[in-house]
């Protein structure tokens, strides 16, 4: 698919820019930075909006889902926007009874443990997500068309849940510690996994193309469970339906107005935990692999062989210490960034509800203001 002419990786509005240039392996003026959860709790106007106001709900209105999208824009100037939803929003309009529980998380109504729940779930067609997106492919434009006028052609980044981690909530029917429901189907019955595991593919692919059809300049596919898994059982049981949820957007073709060469839409993979999964999350398709705070980023790059950038990976738990703390542990992570052939400042996981956000706008300056040559000094 040839993306329109309009769209902004097309027409030049953010192919140029520090996060799509990073993201694509060159070194912009300034290392570009955004936040994960950056659209949310952590911002009074934030909570001010949603009160009275369900997190699917929030998700489904679009003038709504782009107001919040693009706050932490207008507030700390950050170098992306990353769209305001959530990964079970596909799951919804698909048919799945799942609502997400204040202080608990996404809760299905009926956990998919056997193959005939299997079965019972597939039968639902995601190409009923054709026309049940239409109010995030609706967010997106009004979101990519502020961006544009408002905040100098500023990315939107779109994303999704990785097929293992929806999956997971899947089998599971809701949060859990260790995913042992999901890790024992996988192995008990391989063929209603495989079942599962395509047809979650299937339904977050549409999600990330809907977005990134919409005017998304990159897309990131997390799969914030991934780290309860081994190697092995990742590449055998995962790998394969996330490439294939990828695909749809890997197909994309950016021709440039300017007649430049043809590109790809940017692809980034997060997972928690999964510092023993780097290679094989890179394998999938992704362009960049995000990398949480558990493994450092000049250790990263080593294990991906030099030649993928990173984005990553502060702890989010600095964000409250002083400041003296906070900013050599920011020194540290540009520095050890410096190592790959680039690196997108982010935190390696979501911003905490009790972040101050006045913190948050000054990491953005200090990075952008941070000379990668002094090495620390």
């Amino acid at each position: 698919m040839k993306l329109d002419q309009n769209h902004p990786l097309v027409s030049g509005g953010t192919s140029t820019s520090r996060l799509v240039r990073a993201y694509r392996g060159e070194r912009p003026d300034a290392t570009p930075v955004w936040f994960m959860r950056q659209a949310g709790r952590s911002l009074p106007e934030y909570r001010e909006l949603r009160v009275g106001t369900r997190m699917l709900d929030a998700c489904l209105t679009p003038s709504l889902a782009s107001e919040i999208t693009l706050q932490p824009v207008r507030r700390h100037h950050v170098d992306a926007a990353i769209f305001f939803s959530d990964i079970v929003v596909p799951l919804k309009l698909a048919g799945v009874d799942v609502e997400i529980v204040p202080g608990k998380g996404p809760v299905l109504g009926k956990a998919v443990r056997t193959a005939a729940d299997v079965d019972e779930l597939v039968a639902l067609d995601p190409a009923v997500l054709d026309d049940a997106l239409e109010p995030v492919r609706e967010a997106v434009r009004l979101t990519v068309a502020e961006l544009t006028t408002e905040h100098d052609g500023t990315p939107l980044i779109g994303f999704a849940g990785a097929p293992f981690t929806l999956a997971a909530y899947l089998v599971e029917g809701g949060p859990s510690k260790d995913h042992i429901h999901a890790r024992t189907l996988m192995h008990a019955d391989p063929e209603a996994w495989a079942k599962l595991m395509a047809w979650t593919a299937d339904i977050t692919g549409r999600f990330l193309e809907a977005q990134v059809v919409s005017g998304a300049s990159a897309a990131q596919l997390f799969d914030s469970w991934a780290g309860a898994l081994s190697l092995s059982d990742y590449s055998r049981f995962v790998a394969p339906a996330s490439t294939a949820a990828l695909e749809r957007v890997r197909s994309m073709h950016v021709e440039p107005l300017d007649g430049g060469a043809a590109q790809s839409v940017p692809l980034v993979h997060f997972g928690v935990g999964t510092g023993e999964l780097l290679k094989a999350m890179h394998d999938i398709g992704a362009d960049v692999v995000g990398v949480d705070y558990r493994i450092p980023l000049d250790e990263a790059n080593r294990r991906l062989g030099g030649i993928v950038p990173l984005q990553g990976n502060a702890d989010p738990a600095l964000l409250s210490a002083p400041w003296p703390v906070l900013e050599a542990h920011i020194v540290d992570v540009l520095d050890r960034g410096a190592s790959a052939p680039s690196h997108v400042f982010n935190l390696g996981h979501g911003v905490p509800p009790e972040t101050d956000p006045d913190v948050l706008s000054r990491v953005v300056e200090f990075v952008h203001g941070y000379d990668l040559t002094r090495q620390g000094a």
